[in-house]
């Protein structure tokens, strides 16, 4: 090879070494996939936070429905029906939006109130939605007699009716599913509860079905 090419090549050589043109592009292509990874990370644990958030407060607002729902009765006491009930569930659907609480979870709502010798017992409970879960503090029929039930809700925040009161109780069990990473936030249920008293005087003696009846949403036993 020729002096003037070796020569030639050197220079060509240390204008590529000095030439920093590229290196940001570069450093970029390398930090990409890092960055996208962290920014869906990131967009994964926020939809999970806005999820448990959204179906807090449709428990929430279930329970404060439930407790207001009543059909007055001229010269009687108002009463719950099982259409008062069905409503409060459609407003919770209605309020579940692109959660679709139907499909993808189950809303159950127990009356709680206190049986003839003084116990917690569960009156009544109504279930909807499609997803196959049962109360985890109690069914139907739960401390009818005695004093042995406890009431419902997490053990250290026990919720129990006074006499001559109901309690409504809610629990809301969500089937989540992650936008994109289920390495990183694995398909979950989320449950909430929620429990507000009765806030007018109610005929607790049943829950009531008058003509034109309406569909009964039973819980599974």
């Amino acid at each position: 090879m020729r002096k003037y090419e070796l020569g030639g090549l050197r220079r060509f050589a240390r204008r590529l070494w000095r030439d920093k043109a590229g290196l940001a592009l570069i450093e970029f292509a390398y930090s990409l996939p890092v960055l996208t990874m962290l920014g869906l990370g990131g967009v994964e644990i926020a939809n999970l936070s806005i999820t448990h958030m959204r179906v807090s407060q449709i428990a929430i607002s279930l329970a404060d429905n439930a407790s207001r729902a009543k059909q007055d009765i001229v010269a009687g006491v108002p009463r719950m029906r099982e259409y008062d009930v069905n409503e409060t569930f459609q407003g919770a659907a209605l309020q579940s939006g692109g959660l679709d609480i139907e499909e993808n979870g189950r809303l159950i709502l127990s009356s709680l109130e206190v049986n003839s010798q003084g116990g917690q017992w569960v009156h009544w409970q109504r279930c909807f939605g499609k997803a196959a879960y049962k109360s985890s503090y109690g069914k139907q029929g739960d401390g009818i007699t005695g004093t042995g039930f406890p009431g419902m809700g997490p053990a250290n925040r026990r919720i129990r009716a006074e006499s001559g009161f109901a309690v409504m109780f809610v629990e809301v069990v969500y089937n989540y599913r992650p936008l994109i990473f289920s390495s990183l936030v694995p398909p979950q249920s989320i449950r909430k509860t929620a429990a507000m008293y009765v806030r007018d005087d109610r005929d607790l003696t049943d829950i009531f079905n008058p003509p034109p009846t309406a569909p009964v949403n039973s819980c599974p036993n």
